[in-house]
């Protein structure tokens, strides 16, 4: 069997733009703060107070992922744990002021990076490009989130 076009492998071509993304990040953004930290962090800044399973639902990242983001972050002095009044068993999650100026700092870096990263298109391109990335990701996460789901019959 002859080789194949990877060129027309959605999966090859991701893995190429996350190595692009990668790279982009360490590079102009943190060497420190990963892109799911700053997700993470970004998404508490716009909703302090989530839990950790809702946290992750936000930023889309699976449960054992996000407990170590979640522990890092607190490691590090950037989010606080305070447990819920409503409910003693769960935490609640909150940006600390550290946090909060790391985020900002952060969040002017993430800009410039992303114009870099997108600059080989035009605005429309962009525009385009962002909208069929959101919608592969949508379906991608439904399809896994149907395999997680129980059989019913």
């Amino acid at each position: 069997m002859a080789a194949v076009d990877l060129t027309t492998h959605p999966g090859h071509l991701a893995r190429r733009l996350q190595q692009a993304h990668y790279l982009l990040w360490t590079t102009m953004v943190s060497e420190e703060i990963t892109s799911p930290q700053y997700g993470l962090l970004n998404a508490l800044m716009a909703e302090p107070g989530l839990d950790q399973r809702t946290v992750g639902e936000r930023v889309s990242l699976d449960r054992s992922t996000v407990a170590e983001v979640v522990s890092r972050l607190s490691r590090r002095g950037l989010i606080e744990k305070v447990r819920d009044v409503e409910d003693g068993r769960r935490y609640l999650l909150r940006p600390t002021p550290e946090g909060a100026a790391v985020h900002r700092k952060l969040t002017v870096r993430t800009a410039r990076m992303n114009h870099v990263f997108l600059s080989p298109l035009s605005d429309a391109e962009q525009t385009v490009f962002l909208d069929m990335l959101q919608r592969v990701s949508d379906a991608a996460e439904a399809l896994r989130g149907a395999e997680r789901a129980p059989a019913r019959g």
